[in-house]
């Protein structure tokens, strides 16, 4: 293996390949590291009927766009393994330098990056980290507090219902993948407990249009970081939940409810047996309606604002309202055999010993440009736009770290630069 290499890529995933594409087509040499396969988070980390809750007509990876991929309806949503089809027929398209079953283990910097790999050390003069941030898993500590014959696994670990033990589930976490897999469960008949956390819900289709189209034709996937009314506060917020199975549709917990789907508060402790629930079910569920109306409210005032035809539709009308609130359960009483953990996954740049975090772990940048010279990230929510930690935002992102790599490549300085992207407007 060669161990010296103009720009060394950490990460074969959508980001990392989009990366490959942008340097490959300024001419710059470089290597991909991917310590499994591409697309291995697609390909082992969600479950069989997972699909993206975005349509088909967002991916839009740089040189090749999902049409360049499919013929099939820009208005459906991939599931998971069109979505593993996608990123290899991507790579197939441009051969990237791609090095699989390759971990970067260590990165430091000396007279140039070291990077110490599974198939040895290598030095960089510069290095693309596209290892996006879903890295660990969250498992909260009261979890080893469960009795010993219940099951516990995290959503990247759950595949499908049948899989799971016979018995009732509890489903932590009321995110997209919380709501996702409660719902996957739900529907092929098994008794689902649900915790339900703050995360805000979305309609899907709203007066006559799937609403990323409305957002899309009202600008909101252009609006930088810089831009944004929250700034850097958004990259923590919980992505809204709704599905893209069988064609799309909102997620009503309301109904769920109805249907027979215990819900709770969000887990605030376990004791033994017990699970005990904060009483927050209604404002939970309260709160999550009013950001799907907000989002309403909002695409009315564009209607009215654009002077556009589209059909009226009334407000949201509860269909289920808690009449009271259960505080605790008793997972045996229950017959709660299993419990998936629904709660996201955290950071980890530890193998990184340079000093571009801040005191959170999270990395100086700006827009994927780090504080360390010659250091970039990519793939991450909100690197730059909403789109930046997926299919739709990722080309933009990938083009600008790559025009800052081949500025640096040919001694451009970062006060030129600046200048020059001020002046394209960049």
């Amino acid at each position: 293996m060669t161990t010296d290499y103009p720009v060394a890529i950490i990460g074969g995933g959508q980001a990392g390949l989009s990366a490959s594409y942008c340097l490959q087509k300024r001419g710059i040499d470089h290597v991909v590291f991917e310590a499994n396969q591409i697309a291995h988070s697609w390909r082992t980390k969600r479950w069989d009927t997972f699909c993206l809750v975005t349509p088909n007509w967002q991916c839009a990876l740089p040189g090749y766009s999902y049409q360049d991929y499919s013929d099939q309806d820009p208005q459906g949503f991939m599931q998971r393994d069109n979505i593993v089809a996608y990123v290899e027929s991507y790579a197939e398209q441009f051969k990237p330098p791609l090095r699989e079953g390759v971990a970067v283990t260590r990165l430091r910097q000396g007279k140039a990056f070291e990077l110490e790999t599974s198939a040895g050390a290598v030095t960089a003069d510069q290095v693309v980290v596209a290892t996006g941030s879903y890295h660990t898993p969250k498992i909260p500590a009261m979890a080893e507090r469960l009795p010993q014959d219940v099951t516990q696994i995290h959503s990247s670990e759950y595949r499908n219902p049948e899989s799971m033990p016979d018995g009732e589930i509890l489903v932590v976490g009321s995110g997209q993948s919380g709501c996702q897999i409660a719902e996957d469960l739900h529907l092929a008949g098994r008794k689902v407990h649900l915790a339900v956390g703050s995360a805000p819900r979305s309609p899907r289709l709203y007066r006559g249009k799937d609403v990323v189209d409305w957002l899309d034709q009202m600008g909101y996937y252009d609006i930088s970081i810089d831009e944004h009314p929250e700034k850097e506060k958004v990259r923590s917020k919980t992505n809204h939940y709704l599905t893209g199975r069988d064609g799309g549709r909102e997620i009503d917990l309301r109904q769920f409810a109805l249907e027979g789907m215990q819900l709770y508060g969000r887990l605030n402790n376990i004791r033994g047996s017990q699970l005990q629930f904060k009483p927050n079910l209604r404002e939970n569920l309260d709160q999550a309606d009013a950001v799907a109306e907000s989002i309403k409210r909002t695409i009315d005032k564009f209607i009215v604002s654009q002077g556009l035809d589209a059909p009226k539709e009334p407000p949201y009308a509860p269909v289920w309202v808690p009449d009271h609130e259960s505080r605790s359960l008793d997972c045996q009483g229950a017959n709660i055999t299993s419990v998936i953990w629904c709660i996201g996954y955290g950071m980890d740049f530890s193998w990184i010993e340079i000093p571009a975090f801040d005191g959170k772990g999270y990395p100086g940048h700006r827009r994927g440009v780090s504080t360390c010279y010659g250091l970039y990230f990519l793939g991450l929510p909100w690197l730059y736009t909403w789109g930046s930690g997926r299919f739709s935002g990722v080309a933009q992102d990938a083009q600008y770290v790559a025009d800052t790599v081949a500025a640096r490549r040919i001694g451009v300085s970062p006060l030129l630069q600046m200048v020059n992207e001020a002046a394209l407007g960049s």
